[in-house]
C-alpha cells in the first residue's frame, strides 16, 4: 500500500476510534444508570452493591448512641422505704422475733433491735406516713416519719438511711428517733380579698357546682365556648350551697354582668351533703362574662401559686 493511501486510511481512522471511545463511555454511564435505578426497585441491598460499584464514594450515618439513663444516689429518695420500716417496726416484739412484722423490720435494718412494748402499752399506730426528707452527705439520708394512733396522737421518727451509689438499694443504718413535727409554715395573704355579693355571679357557681358534684343538670351548659370539664362520677354528694365567694378581681363584685370577656377568678366556699354528713368545700374558678352571663372558663382547684383562703 502507498504512504499516501495509508496515511488516507489513519486519518479516517482516527475519528471512527474516538467516536468509538466516545459512544463506549456514554454505553457505561446509561448502564450505570439502569443499574442503580434497578438496584432502587430491588431494595437496598441491591443498592449498597451498586453505590460501591460506582466511582462516587457514600458515606454512611452512623447512628447515634442511645443515651444512657442512670440513677444515682442523689436521686434516689428512701421516703417510701423508711416508712415500710417503722411501720414494721412499731408493730413488732423483741419477745416475738420471728413475727412477720419482725422479720420484715430486721431485714431492712439488720442491726436494729427491736422494740420490747409492755403488755398494756399504746395501741399500734393506724396509719404511719413519711413527711420529710433531707439528704445530708453522699448516699446518706433522713427521712421524718408519722404515726398517727387511734386516738389521734402523732409520733414523729427520724430515721437514718443510706443508699447505694446505684439509687437502687437502700439500707436503714441506726434506729429511729422521736423528734418534733415540723413547725407551721406562715400562710401568705389570700389573693381574693374582694368579697362578691349574692347575686348572677354566686347563682351562675352554684349551678355550675351543683351539677358537677351531684349530677342535677348538664356542666356544658355552665362553660365557656371551648372548655370541657367532666362532672365527678359517680356523683358524690345530693346537694351543694354556695356559703361564700371571694374574688381578686373587682369586676366580680358589680352589680351586672360587665362586658364580653370580662375575666375574674374567684374562691367559693361550699356545703355539699350527702347521706354521711355535711362537708365544707373550697374551689378555685376562673369566669368569663359573656352575653350577659357568667361561664365557667377554668376549674383551677390545686393549681394557682397565690394562697387563697385556708
Amino acid at each position: 500500500m502507498s504512504p499516501g493511501k495509508q496515511a488516507s486510511e489513519n486519518e479516517a481512522a482516527a475519528p471512527m476510534a474516538a467516536g468509538a471511545r466516545l459512544e463506549a463511555m456514554r454505553r457505561r454511564v446509561r448502564l450505570s444508570r439502569l443499574a442503580f435505578w434497578t438496584a432502587i426497585a430491588a431494595g437496598p441491598i441491591a443498592l449498597g452493591v451498586t453505590v460501591t460499584s460506582t466511582p462516587t464514594t457514600v458515606e454512611a450515618a452512623t447512628p447515634a448512641k442511645p443515651t444512657a439513663v442512670r440513677t444515682t444516689a442523689h436521686d434516689a429518695d428512701p421516703s417510701g422505704l423508711a416508712q415500710l420500716f417503722v411501720s414494721a417496726w412499731l408493730r413488732s416484739s423483741a419477745d416475738d422475733a420471728t413475727s412477720a412484722q419482725a422479720r420484715l423490720a430486721q431485714s431492712m435494718a439488720p442491726d436494729v433491735d427491736l422494740p420490747d412494748p409492755a403488755a398494756d402499752a399504746q395501741s399500734t399506730p393506724e396509719s404511719v406516713m413519711a413527711v420529710r426528707s433531707a439528704q445530708r452527705e453522699d448516699g446518706a439520708w433522713s427521712v421524718t416519719v408519722a404515726a398517727q394512733y387511734g386516738d389521734g396522737a402523732v409520733r414523729y421518727y427520724a430515721v437514718p438511711v443510706a443508699a447505694g451509689r446505684s439509687g437502687a438499694s437502700f439500707t436503714v443504718t441506726g434506729a429511729p428517733g422521736v423528734v418534733a413535727g415540723p413547725a407551721r409554715a406562715e400562710v401568705p395573704t389570700s389573693s381574693y380579698g374582694v368579697s362578691v355579693p349574692e347575686g348572677d355571679l354566686s347563682s351562675a357557681l352554684g349551678e355550675f357546682l351543683a351539677a358537677y358534684l351531684t349530677g342535677t343538670g348538664e356542666v356544658d351548659r355552665y362553660l365557656a365556648p371551648g372548655v370541657q370539664l367532666t362532672a365527678v362520677s359517680p356523683a358524690p354528694y345530693t346537694s351543694v350551697a354556695v356559703q361564700q365567694v371571694s374574688a381578686v378581681e373587682e369586676a366580680a363584685a358589680a352589680e351586672q354582668v360587665p362586658a364580653d370577656g370580662t375575666t375574674v377568678r374567684v374562691l367559693a366556699h361550699v356545703e355539699a351533703r350527702d347521706a354521711g354528713g355535711r362537708w365544707p368545700l373550697a374551689y378555685e374558678l376562673a369566669l368569663t362574662a359573656r352575653s350577659g352571663r357568667w361561664e365557667v372558663a377554668a376549674l383551677e382547684s390545686g393549681t394557682t401559686q397565690t394562697g387563697g383562703a385556708r
